[in-house]
């Protein structure tokens, strides 16, 4: 035992002594201390903070008094006093400005230095800042990042410089890479990420045998991964996402068996996985996200056993699950979402509980799976419920089916977030289940949860966002989930049987300052009575298709001083009555607002205009009358506006011209009149225009064709859009319109944005159709049916080639259906019926294939009619000129037969001399024949 001690003790103080060795020669190297500051050195920096612009005082440290070795950002080698790193960082961002220099002269004295780093310093004006890599031949690390550079020169002579890392991030080139760049001999590292480096890479090869690092994402390169790039055996970090690459990975590549790090995210890439990823044994993260890759996932990809992060999706990748990802046990984070995988979702699971070695860790180290929007069948598997470090499970949209009990979920005791929506599972748990893990989210919308409330909610106290909507509950929410509710963001209990009064919701203090958003969505249930107030933070709102009743007073009036932050109001289909109430100026952040489908009375209140981030207003099937308010016109943003079935009067306004962004203009089945005002065709991105059912009269106006959206089949979308979905989450809440085409009422939502129509039926215009029209091409949905409308259909109609409804009947039309309609290939339904229409109906498949109510109440023959079509008049003319000539040919012939037989005959009847001559000379002829 002495001799251990003796010996530990004689150890302790040996590496002790060494450490103090050690620390003293770090000390010497790279300590910065005072009376050590080269005077050039010094006088160089001094000249540098005289002629930089500096308004934020960055270089305040460097006074003349002080040694250049305790400035800020300065660093002196101990022994030599060098200045040997220069460090300034030149950005201030609660100021959003910095430091601005113009050129290095300044930098030839500095002769010893191996690290510069000017990030954020605004080097707009210094053009010749290469030529700093031949000014200083020690220099080791060079960072230029977010420094405004907008050139790099294509080509430079850098003198065999010892350069290792460069940094040229945060820029903006607007040119290829030069070759030079990979052209040092002992280059390690570089960064180019978001310099805005276009066109192909150098070509190669390059002779990098110390490379190891290339960041170069989002960038816009528009070309293909370079062959020479994936050969560099050393290479560990490779990060191209975002750039603009396009074509296929490259195949045939040398080994990359050191590599850890690969990210192609965010390109065009549209090859298969290539095989040798499955030989770089090293690789950590794979990041190959949001391309065109197609194929399998091969089982080799069980040789990446140094995995812990996968992204493959957003892809169309297909195929089964490879069950072996189960085995790659250092895997923390798969995310295989939105491809076309196939097959039993349990093969992945299956795997994962085939523990390695003992002692070298869990069973499975996942925390994050992504399995969502793909074409995944069977059940979770009970294995399930053995990943004890699972924290992120998205598994919605796909055609999951089965029970899950308590033992699916037994040892998850680190699950946060659980979402397997949209799919045909059944949860069956006892009434007392009390879960191992407490969720923040859980997203259950379609599973079959049982009609009775699930208590087991009550046991998550950290719960945040749920969703159990269409989930078969019946009766009454139960008081406490009312009182758990104030701490939810996002509930969702849409499409469910739920009854009785909704309590004014509260938020809890701790929730309060978690900064949101709080939607509610509660649709399609039994809930009535008087709406409840909501908190003024909450963003969305949605009771439609309820039994609410009485008015919305008491909901948009109570509180006058509070600002409320809500965007999406949906009350439509409740029961609603009394007037719309004047106070929508406490709600101005209102992006929705739906009161459709109700008994409103009265007209649209003056405040409505208030709302001037308002898209979407729907106010459809109510008892509205009166005017439009000319406040209307103050809401520029608005998209959509459907006041259908109601009872407003008066001309249409010019204003509705100011409402340049209008998409969706719906106003059928109402008392206005008066003449279409010419301002309309100023709505460029309108795809919907439904006035029917109304008392309008006068021309269509001839500018139709400034209906932009109209012409190139949807508006154009420009930065900032987004598809007309308002929810926080996408799909949440999407827009919607109900269109009348084809002869039927349709819902159009997930595809509004594609659709185009013009609904003028049902009013007393009168006029021609302008020759305009046919310019809309894309155009769908055409009704100017029951009208009077004269004169003839557009020959020129075949250039309209994606119709698919053209209504024009009980109108005073004229002429021929034109021969060019037969082109319409789109067209699916067509009524021409009852107008002066006549002719033969143009032959081609699809028209003849329409009912013969569509070509009815005409003087139109062909089929489908029954009345047969007479033949060509020139046909027939020729062809009693041939009967005609055919007859007197006869008649002159036997004129002819007659005038010949008399002629001879009747001398030899009646003159006796010839007769007894002609006998004698018969008689004669007949003795010389017998002679």
């Amino acid at each position: 035992m002495p001799f251990f001690g003796t010996f530990f003790s004689y150890n302790f103080t040996k590496m002790r002594g060494l450490y103090y060795i050690v620390l003293v020669l770090l000390t010497i190297k790279f300590c910065s201390c005072s009376g050590i500051c080269k005077e050039n050195e010094k006088t160089a920096l001094l000249r540098l903070k005289k002629e930089a612009n500096d308004p934020t005082n960055v270089l305040s440290s460097w006074v003349d008094k002080e040694d250049c070795c305790n400035w800020e950002g300065v660093l002196c080698h101990n022994v030599t006093g060098s200045v040997i790193e220069l460090s300034i960082n030149g950005w201030d961002w609660t100021e959003l400005k910095g430091l601005k220099i113009d050129d290095f002269q300044w930098l030839s004295s500095l002769d010893n230095l191996d690290s510069l780093d000017m990030s954020g310093v605004d080097l707009s004006e210094a053009t010749n800042w290469t030529e700093v890599i031949n000014m200083l031949p020690s220099l080791v690390n060079l960072r230029f990042s977010n420094c405004s550079l907008h050139s790099i020169p294509p080509l430079f002579d850098h003198n065999s410089s010892v350069l290792e890392n460069l940094d040229l991030s945060l820029n903006n080139f607007g040119s290829p890479i030069p070759g030079w760049v990979f052209s040092f001999g002992g280059l390690v590292s570089l960064e180019f990420t978001g310099s805005n480096f276009t066109g192909s890479f150098p070509e190669g090869p390059c002779n990098l045998t110390s490379f190891t690092t290339l960041r170069a994402s989002s960038n816009s390169f528009g070309s293909v991964l370079p062959q020479w790039l994936f050969d560099l055996s050393n290479l560990e970090y490779l990060d191209l996402s975002f750039s603009g690459l396009a074509g296929p990975i490259p195949n045939g590549v040398g080994n990359l068996t050191k590599l850890t790090y690969l990210s192609l995210a965010s390109n065009n890439l549209n090859s298969t996985i290539p095989n040798w990823l499955y030989g770089c044994k090293n690789l950590e993260t794979l990041i190959m996200k949001d391309n065109s890759l197609e194929g399998t996932v091969s089982d080799s990809i069980s040789n990446l056993t140094s995995l812990t992060s996968i992204d493959m999706s957003e892809n169309f990748l297909s195929g089964k699950l490879p069950s072996v990802i189960g085995k790659l046990w250092k895997l923390e984070d798969l995310d295989l979402s939105e491809n076309r995988f196939e097959g039993e979702v349990s093969e992945v699971f299956n795997t994962m509980n085939d523990c390695p070695p003992i002692g070298s860790g869990n069973c499975s180290s996942l925390r994050t799976l992504r399995l969502n929007d793909n074409k995944l069948i069977g059940n979770l598997p009970k294995s399930f419920g053995q990943l004890p470090n699972l924290q992120f499970c998205f598994m919605s949209n796909n055609r999951l089916e089965g029970v899950l009990t308590e033992v699916h979920f037994t040892n998850l005791t680190n699950l946060k977030f659980f979402s397997a929506s949209k799919s045909n599972l059944t949860l069956r748990v006892s009434s007392d289940w009390i879960p191992s893990f407490q969720a923040s989210d859980i997203v259950m919308g379609g599973w079959r949860l049982g009609p009775d409330f699930p208590l087991w909610i009550q046991t998550q106290q950290s719960i945040m966002n749920l969703d159990i909507s269409n989930a078969g509950k019946v009766g009454e929410v139960p008081t406490w989930f009312w009182n758990l509710s104030s701490q939810i963001r996002f509930l969702n209990m849409s499409h469910n049987q739920l009854i009785g009064e909704i309590p004014t919701f509260s938020i809890s203090d701790s929730s309060m300052g978690s900064g949101g958003p709080w939607l509610i969505y509660l649709s399609s249930n039994n809930f009535s009575g008087l709406l409840p107030h909501i908190p003024t933070m909450v963003t969305e709102l949605d009771l439609s298709d309820n039994t609410f009743s009485e008015g919305l007073t008491g909901f948009l009036c109570d509180k006058k001083n509070e600002y409320y932050m809500l965007e999406i109001l949906h009350l439509g289909g409740n029961r609603f009555s009394e007037e719309i109430p004047d106070c929508w100026m406490n709600w101005p952040e209102l992006r929705v607002v739906n009161l459709g489908e109700n008994k409103l009375t009265g007209g649209i209140p003056r405040s409505i205009g208030a709302l001037s981030n308002l898209k979407s207003l729907d106010l459809k099937r109510n008892k509205l009358s009166g005017p439009l308010p000319s406040s209307l016109n103050n809401c520029t943003r608005l998209w959509k506006i459907d006041m259908n079935e109601n009872e407003f009067d008066g001309n249409l306004p010019p204003w509705f011209g100011t409402l340049s962004k209008l998409i969706v203009l719906s106003l059928r089945s109402n008392k206005f009149d008066g003449e279409l005002a010419p301002e309309l065709c100023k709505l460029n991105d309108l795809q919907i225009l439904d006035l029917a059912n109304n008392n309008l009269f006068g021309a269509i106006p001839r500018c139709v064709d400034n209906f932009t959206a109209m012409v190139n089949g949807r508006k154009e979308i420009r930065d900032g859009d987004d598809e007309m979905d308002y929810s926080y989450y996408v799909g949440v809440f999407r827009e919607s319109a109900r269109v009348a085409t084809k002869g039927n009422m349709y819902q159009y939502d997930t595809i509004l944005s594609l659709f185009t129509s013009i609904d003028l039926s049902n009013n007393n215009l009168s006029g021609n159709i302008p020759m305009s029209l046919t310019s809309l091409v894309g155009l769908r949905s055409l009704n100017f049916s029951h009208n009077q409308l004269t004169s003839s259909i557009p020959r020129d109609i075949d250039k309209m080639k994606v119709l698919e409804s053209l209504d024009i009947s009980n109108n005073q039309l004229s002429g021929e259906i034109p021969q060019s309609i037969s082109s319409l290939s789109s067209l699916s339904y067509l009524n021409v019926s009852h107008n002066n229409l006549s002719g033969q109906i143009p032959v081609s498949t699809q028209l003849q294939s329409f009912s013969s109510f569509s070509f009815t109440g005409n003087k139109l023959c062909g089929l489908p009619l029954v009345e047969r079509c007479s033949k060509n008049p020139e046909v027939e003319n020729e062809e009693e000129e041939d009967d005609n000539e055919v007859e007197w040919f006869y008649v002159s012939m036997a004129i002819g037969f007659i005038v010949a037989f008399w002629g001879v005959s009747a001398p030899l009847l009646f003159i006796r001399p010839w007769r007894h001559a002609y006998y004698g000379f018969l008689d004669r002829k007949w003795k010389s024949w017998h002679t």
